[in-house]
Parts: C-alpha cells; structure tokens; sequence
C-alpha cells in the first residue's frame, strides 16, 4: 500500500505543554506508513528542551533522533513557509491535527489570522471543509479561550481537549500519554493499538 493510498495528515506541535503528545502522535502515523506533514513553532522548540529534555541545538538531528526509524514520509516546515504545499486549498490531504494547540495559536485560527503556517494551513482546513482537529492544553481556562473553541467548532473545527481517561485502569505515563493520542487517532479515523477500549478485555 502506498503512503497516499494510507493518507496523508498535517501536524502542528506548539508550545503548549504536553509536546510528548504530538511526538507519540507523529510516530504512531510514520509507523503505519502516512504521510506526515510537520509544522513546529518556535514556543514548541522550547518545550521539546523543558519537558522532553531534548538539545535542539541542532534541530535536524532533533527531528531524526524522534521520527528517523519509521517507514512513513516525513515533510517538516518552516513556520513561515508560505510557500509550502499545504498552504494552499489545492493540496489534497486527510486533515490536520494541533497537538497540543496553544491558547495563542486557537486565537490565531478563531480570528482567520493566518500569521505564519501553522495557522493559515488551518484556515485552509475550515475553508476547504476538511478535517481540523485541536486539542488545547490549558488550565484554568479563561472566557476568551472558551470562546475561541466555541467559535472553531461552529466553523467546523473539533475540539479534543487533552483530558486523558482512567477507566483503562492506566498504569504508567505512557498509558495516559497513549490514551489521549489514541482518542486524536480515533478522531483522526485512523486504526490503532494504543489502548483498551471500554467493554474490551485488559
């Protein structure tokens, strides 16, 4: 099967917390053989340094140490690629993920900014109608960031806040870490092996 029979998916990973999220996510698509389209912003660069204790001194390193050994295509963009093929309505692809999706980067897309990549590829989700899913990592929330997400979803967007369950009876980080990545791929509509649904035997 080709990597476009399998699909082809925009990620974006911000400086939300929780960049391990948008890590597991990525690998879980190049090991089943998508197409990954990557945009990280400058905040995320940051975070992979605090919370995943990364060198990002050498950022092409960084990108292979985490996504080199699966057999999907790998395509990462500059933030301010416009020139980018998914930039445009034009390309086909399966939809777009951002996780986790900053509070600065949900009102960017709320607003129809299209400030740098990551946002305008958005907006081209929501205007060709395709598949945009975010999963904002933030607490407490403020009324400006509820808005925002109610005003997303009323354009078509998916809200997937990352609130990892228990009824799996997780036993570690990375139970917790595979849930909310498994719920995004289920979202996504792409088959996976993360963790035991409800009803199934542990």
């Amino acid at each position: 099967m080709t990597n476009r029979q399998k699909g082809i998916y925009v990620v974006g990973i911000t400086g939300a917390s929780g960049a391990v999220y948008g890590v597991r996510l990525v690998q879980e698509l190049l090991r089943q053989s998508y197409k990954v389209h990557l945009i990280l912003t400058e905040a995320a660069w940051r975070v992979f340094k605090e919370e995943l204790l990364l060198d990002t001194e050498d950022r092409n390193a960084v990108i292979h140490d985490l996504f080199g050994e699966f057999d999907g295509e790998l395509h990462t963009h500059h933030l301010h690629d416009y020139g980018a093929p998914i930039a445009s309505g034009s390309y086909q692809n399966d939809g777009m993920i951002i996780i986790p999706c900053s509070m600065g980067t949900l009102s960017g897309i709320a607003t129809g900014a299209s400030g740098n990549l990551l946002e305008r590829t958005a907006d081209v989700m929501l205007k060709e109608g395709r598949q945009l899913i975010l999963v904002p990592r933030e607490t407490p929330l403020n009324q400006l960031h509820l808005e925002n997400m109610l005003r997303v979803s009323k354009v078509g967007a998916k809200i997937l806040p990352a609130m990892p369950g228990y009824y799996h009876l997780p036993k570690s980080m990375d139970d917790l870490i595979n849930f909310l990545v498994g719920k995004a791929l289920d979202s996504l509509g792409v088959e996976h092996q993360l963790f035991t649904r409800w009803g199934e035997k542990q």
